[in-house]
């Protein structure tokens, strides 16, 4: 957010300038992953073509974080209580992408619910400049940023990461449901009650009609096989659950934001198109915007009973704070997939608990 000379056009796309994966660092046990966990190597192209091994890329683990997966405790039968449950068991797919002075966590949690967890972690260096000033009292002008350190500014500025989901819910034919939440007066008096609220479905038709803004009055997303029902006639779904509404709060005609158009709506839906899987477009590098996910959905395609990609953007506004420097704790954000109809029931009921875990010993220590 420095408009200074030698700031304002710093705008950096990850993936498409620097690669995310090429960027990705060896990850090292009981520093990047848990103690328990495997780890995989992966292949990147060279610049002359040839493959090129890159070692420990992604972890995976087990996840025994003591949360509770189910439970209820049952005190209607006279002199017994009943109180079955269990904790969750998750797994856990990781890497890290270290782009210049940013270091992005990416974790996959796969629960045995059927839910899906996508968290973003941001840890590394801020983006600092130089001051003159070295105490907040002297600072008279607009400095784009927090004094974190004397002569240090830590400048304003924001993330986004956009998911590419081509969920393909029971079949590749898929529908973009959503719901909302509506108020609805109780007619004729049949009812002590005045009101109560119930649920709206819509289906988007088009590409316009599922820009979602996260935040406005839509509270459920669905992605939904319109040609397959559940035994109780509900049609099969997973339901896209969001975390925070973060979106772009610069004009539409900076030239940042032009570039970067597809963070305008956290939520977008387009027909399949293998050729087009980068919201930022094939060539990114010195790119003028023409070629984005915003440009694609100017053609406001059909998407109902299609084979669709959701596309989800995530984003965090970083105002610096002190504890951020000189080296950030992580900040993180997430969403989540979960299935919405698409069990019969409860899956995790006939889940067998873990076996016993080995932990790591504690010793406890005597500070002075």
């Amino acid at each position: 957010m420095d408009l200074d000379e030698e700031w304002y056009y710093r705008t950096f796309f990850d993936a498409g300038e620097y690669g995310f994966g090429l960027c990705a660092v060896s990850l090292e046990p009981m520093k990047d992953c848990p103690k328990n966990a495997m780890f995989m190597d992966a292949y990147v192209s060279g610049q002359n073509g040839k493959p090129i091994k890159m070692h420990n890329i992604f972890c995976i683990f087990e996840r025994y974080a003591g949360d509770i997966m189910w439970g209820h405790t049952e005190t209607a039968i006279p002199g017994k209580i009943v109180r079955p449950g269990q904790l969750w068991v998750s797994l856990v797919v990781r890497m890290v992408s270290t782009v210049g002075n940013y270091d992005y966590i990416i974790d996959w949690e796969f629960k045995q619910s059927g839910s899906i967890i996508v968290k973003v972690g941001l840890t590394g260096l801020l983006e600092v400049r130089g001051s003159k000033y070295t105490h907040k009292d002297q600072i008279e002008e607009e400095v784009y940023g927090t004094l974190l350190a004397q002569n240090t500014i830590g400048v304003n500025h924001e993330h986004f990461l956009i998911y590419h989901l081509d969920l393909d819910v029971d079949g590749d034919a898929n529908s973009f449901s959503k719901s909302n939440l509506q108020t609805t007066q109780v007619p004729d008096h049949n009812s002590p009650r005045k009101s109560y609220w119930k649920v709206v479905r819509s289906t988007a038709k088009t590409e316009s009609d599922a820009k979602i803004k996260v935040g406005s009055s839509v509270a459920e997303l669905l992605v939904v096989n319109p040609n397959k029902k559940t035994k109780m006639g509900n049609h099969v779904g997973y339901c896209l659950i969001p975390g925070s509404g973060v979106g772009p709060l610069l004009s539409d005609d900076d030239c940042s934001q032009i570039r970067a158009a597809f963070t305008k709506y956290n939520v977008w839906v387009t027909p399949y198109n293998k050729s087009k899987k980068w919201a930022g477009g094939l060539y990114v590098d010195q790119s003028q915007g023409d070629d984005t996910l915003a440009t694609w959905s100017h053609r406001n395609r059909e998407i109902e009973n299609k084979d669709i990609v959701v596309w989800y953007t995530l984003g965090f506004h970083h105002v610096p704070y002190q504890e951020d420097f000189p080296l950030m704790p992580t900040l993180s954000s997430r969403f989540e997939l979960r299935p919405a109809n698409f069990f019969e029931s409860n899956p995790v009921l006939k889940v067998k608990p873990p076996q016993d875990v080995k932990r790591l010993n504690c010793t406890l220590l005597n500070l002075v």
